[in-house]
């Protein structure tokens, strides 16, 4: 029975449908191409500038600005760190200089007095020299990290630009030669025009 509901199926009579015109197909039609903006790294650089992580969102890159963000924050954070760590020791110092001996490492964790202070005088200006190294070194990974910025957005919003289209290839090839079984490695240049 199925097969004679195919049967009756194909002998139904189909109306007359009139195809559509061909249509002809321009072959010197050239596919239209966004305009490269040659100001757009200069302008993804000058916002990065004026605010960390505004050229990447220029670039649509949003992933990366907790990225800057989060590096800023840590370089911020070790500079405050370590310029109160030498204010510490710098204030033990001086009072010191003055003839005090009430300043913070006189002091036991009770705060009792104690006659010899946990750290001498010259543990006070290792303290300083250390500190103050380490917040130098704070600020200057903090500004590596701000000119980071700005060079990821430029090159970012350069590589946006960067030409990608079937006319340009290069391609890794691989031949195996038949006749004595060697191989062959290259790139190919494919440039179409």
């Amino acid at each position: 029975m199925l097969f004679s509901v195919t049967i009756i199926a194909q002998e139904k009579k189909t109306p007359d449908t009139k195809l559509p015109k061909a249509i002809e197909v321009d072959t010197l039609t050239q596919v239209t191409k966004d305009p490269i903006d040659p100001l757009s790294p200069a302008r993804a650089a000058f916002y990065s500038a004026i605010l960390p992580g505004l050229g990447q969102a220029y670039n649509k890159k949003y992933w990366k600005i907790p990225i800057v963000y989060g590096a800023l924050g840590t370089g911020i954070y070790f500079y405050i760190n370590n310029n109160n760590e030498y204010n510490r020791y710098r204030d033990a110092y001086k009072s010191r200089l003055a003839g005090f001996t009430n300043d913070e490492f006189y002091l036991d964790a009770q705060g009792n007095q104690l006659t010899t202070p946990r750290v001498t005088t010259e543990g006070l200006e290792r303290g300083q020299k250390f500190y103050r190294r380490n917040k130098e070194i704070s600020l200057l990974v903090i500004l590596g990290i701000y000119t980071l910025n700005i060079i990821d957005a430029n090159v970012d919003a350069h590589l946006l630009q960067y030409n990608v289209d079937e006319n340009l290839s290069l391609a890794p090839h691989f031949n195996i030669d038949k006749m004595d079984a060697t191989s062959n490695l290259g790139l190919t240049l494919n440039f179409k025009f």
